[in-house]
C-alpha cells in the first residue's frame, strides 16, 4: 500500500556511513518505523548487489542506487513510497557522474535529490576536487530551479554538503577555521547558494530554526564528541523558496545514547504541508 501523502511530504536525509555496516547495527529498524515518503541517502558504498534483498529494495519502497565507479566509496541512493515519474543520476559533469555523488527524481509537484558534496582535505588534491564539484554544481543548482520553475516545480536538494555555514553550525567553530568543513571559501559558496539574488534556495533546518547552536547532525566517533554534543551541522535540506515557505516542522533524529548509533551522522527529516 502505497503510503505517499498528497497533502504532507516527509523527507528524511542521512550519511549512512557504508549502508551495510549500519543495516547490522540499526537501519533496517529505523527503516521500518519513519513515516518519510522519501529517504536520501549517502556513502552508501557499497553496489546495489552487495545489499541484502530488504536493504537494496525494501516493501512499499521504489528505490534508485548510485553508487560510485570507485568501488567501497561515496554512493548515494534515493527511496520514494511512490514510484518517481523521472530518474537522473548526475548532474552533467564528466568528472563527477560516476562518482556516487548525486541522484534526482521527479515526484508530483517537487524534484527531490540526494547528494554527497566531497569532503576535501586543505591543502591537498582532495580539496580541488571538493572545489572542482562545487563550481559545476552551483551551475547546476542554478539551472535545476530555473527548470522545475518553469514546469511549475519546486526543488529539494538533501545530503551530506559537508560544509558547516555559520559559526552556529558547529560546535568548535574557532580551532576549524582552517579545516576543510569550515574555511571561508567553502562557506562563502555555501552562501552563494543560499544568496536570493544567486543560487536562490533556502536552508530549511536553519529557516526554522534561526536562533539556536546547531542542531548539529555529525559527530566523531573519536572521543566523547557525541555524549559532548561536539558536532557540526552539516547535513542540510535546501529547497527553492516556494517549498521552504512550507516547511512546518525539521527534526535531527539524534539518537539517544552513543550506543545506539548506526552512524556517525544522525537523520535529519522535515515535514511540508503541500
Amino acid at each position: 500500500m502505497c503510503r505517499y501523502r498528497a497533502r504532507v511530504l516527509t523527507v528524511t536525509s542521512v550519511n549512512v556511513n557504508g549502508l551495510r555496516a549500519a543495516a547490522k547495527k540499526g537501519f533496517v529498524e529505523w527503516l521500518a518505523g519513519t513515516q518519510a515518503d522519501v529517504l536520501c541517502l549517502q556513502e552508501v558504498r557499497a553496489e546495489p548487489g552487495q545489499l541484502p534483498e530488504h536493504v537494496r529494495e525494501p516493501e512499499g519502497w521504489h528505490v534508485v542506487h548510485a553508487p560510485a565507479a570507485a568501488k567501497g566509496r561515496a554512493g548515494v541512493s534515493l527511496y520514494s513510497r511512490r514510484a518517481p515519474d523521472a530518474v537522473r543520476v548526475g548532474f552533467g559533469s564528466a568528472e563527477f557522474d560516476d562518482s556516487g555523488r548525486y541522484v534526482e527524481v521527479d515526484l508530483p509537484g517537487v524534484t527531490i535529490a540526494s547528494l554527497y558534496l566531497p569532503s576535501g582535505e586543505a591543502g591537498t588534491e582532495r580539496q580541488d576536487e571538493k572545489v572542482r564539484f562545487m563550481d559545476e554544481f552551483l551551475g547546476h543548482l542554478k539551472e535545476l530551479r530555473q527548470r522545475a520553475a518553469a514546469e511549475g516545480r519546486e526543488v529539494l536538494v538533501c545530503g551530506d554538503w559537508n560544509i558547516a555555514h555559520q559559526q552556529a553550525d558547529l560546535k568548535n567553530w574557532r580551532g576549524n577555521t582552517k579545516n576543510s568543513g569550515f574555511l571561508p571559501e567553502e562557506r562563502e559558496w555555501l552562501g552563494r547558494v543560499l544568496g536570493a539574488g544567486d543560487g536562490g534556495y533556502v536552508d530549511v533546518v536553519r529557516a526554522l530554526h534561526p536562533d539556536v547552536e546547531g542542531p548539529y547532525t555529525w559527530w566523531s566517533y573519536r572521543g566523547r564528541a557525541f555524549d559532548n554534543d561536539t558536532g557540526w551541522r552539516i547535513d542540510l535540506a535546501v529547497a527553492t523558496p516556494g517549498l521552504a515557505g512550507r516547511a512546518v516542522k525539521a527534526v535531527v533524529e539524534r539518537a539517544a545514547t552513543h550506543a545506539e548509533r548506526w552512524s556517525d551522522h544522525a537523520p535529519v527529516t522535515v515535514v511540508f504541508d503541500r
